[in-house]
């Protein structure tokens, strides 16, 4: 099901995109192949040999606004640099220039690892400067091509986050594996199952989803996502051993679920002290607060909802009882 919500917001996305594209064209929003005038001066003055030189740009506010017919207002001078090629000359502004709609789209479409507005200059230019013809490159379906981007850089930033948390994966299941060889996770099951016992009642007596559950719990709470992952998937996978269909969850499953992603962190997370480093204090007791409250709403959205009946119909831990009574009976 959610394979198809999916496809439905990129399709609608795309569809979207495409309508204000094809407005954008239609009303000429770019106006492409139209050079804009701006006035270009030499601070350091023109050297005509030179390759590369300083120059400043100054648009004509009435005139931008009348070109491209909104009501964005540019700076009062750029910086840029002026570039002689054999095609012609090239202007190029610099990095952290504020520009305006639509110039900062156009930059972004036509430039955007360097981030740079280049422009080539048509006609005007003299040693004195003045005002030249600037023209750029034409734009066109920004919006499709922005979330095709998009798609793209996610795609592999899945795979990248795939690939990174298979070690983690393989290094905790290992030592999971370990444990319970040992009898430590049946340690831990009788240590915490009085606090977990209320919010799991339909697991049996030192089952060993317990204890995931539990270091499910403990690697969230310091702060430990990578490791709160395996754990959580073990854990999953012994409550899918109660679980008398493949195709519905659980009440535990679904309040498993609802504290992992809601657990309260005592501890920052490490990638945002990392980010952060010492600052991170600032913020302890607003997480702490925040996550024990997401935490209680939690699990009292999971154990409200799962008295409703249009969820207890879909209960499988209903039909083993139902099938428990008619066997006995």
């Amino acid at each position: 099901m959610l394979n198809y919500i999916w496809a439905g917001l990129i399709v609608s996305s795309l569809v979207f995109a495409l309508v204000s594209d094809v407005g954008d064209i239609t009303r000429d929003t770019y106006r492409n192949g139209e050079p804009l005038p701006v006035t270009i001066s030499f601070p350091d003055g023109f050297n005509v040999e030179a390759r590369r030189q300083a120059a400043e740009v100054r648009i004509n506010t009435q005139e931008f606004q009348s070109f491209y017919g909104t009501t964005n207002s540019p700076d009062s001078v750029y910086a840029a640099t002026l570039i002689g090629t054999e095609e012609g000359s090239q202007l190029r502004f610099d990095v952290d220039a504020n520009l305006p709609e639509p110039l900062a789209t156009i930059r972004d479409a036509t430039n955007p690892r360097e981030g740079q507005l280049q422009g080539e200059v048509v006609a005007g230019l003299t040693p004195a400067g003045g005002t030249v013809m600037l023209a750029f490159e034409p734009v066109r379906f920004v919006k499709m091509n922005a979330i095709s981007a998009a798609a793209l850089n996610f795609a592999e930033t899945a795979v990248e986050i795939a690939l990174s948390l298979i070690g983690v994966l393989a290094l905790f299941l290992g030592l999971l594996k370990i444990a319970e060889e040992a009898g430590i996770i049946y340690a831990i099951v009788r240590l915490v199952r009085p606090l977990l016992k209320p919010l799991f009642p339909e697991i049996p007596d030192d089952h060993p989803a317990l204890g995931m559950i539990a270091l499910n719990l403990a690697a969230n709470i310091f702060g430990l996502g990578n490791a709160a992952t395996p754990f959580g998937i073990k854990a999953m996978e012994e409550l899918q051993t109660l679980n008398s269909t493949d195709d519905t969850a659980t009440n535990s499953m679904v309040m498993l679920l609802a504290v992992n992603t809601a657990s309260v962190q005592l501890v920052p997370p490490v990638l945002l002290l990392a980010l952060m480093g010492l600052q991170i204090n600032q913020l302890i007791f607003a997480i702490i607060i925040t996550t024990f409250l997401s935490l209680l709403i939690a699990i009292a959205s999971a154990k409200l909802l799962g008295r409703l009946k249009m969820f207890r119909r879909t209960d499988p831990g209903l039909d083993d009882s139902a099938s428990d009574s008619t066997v006995q009976g």
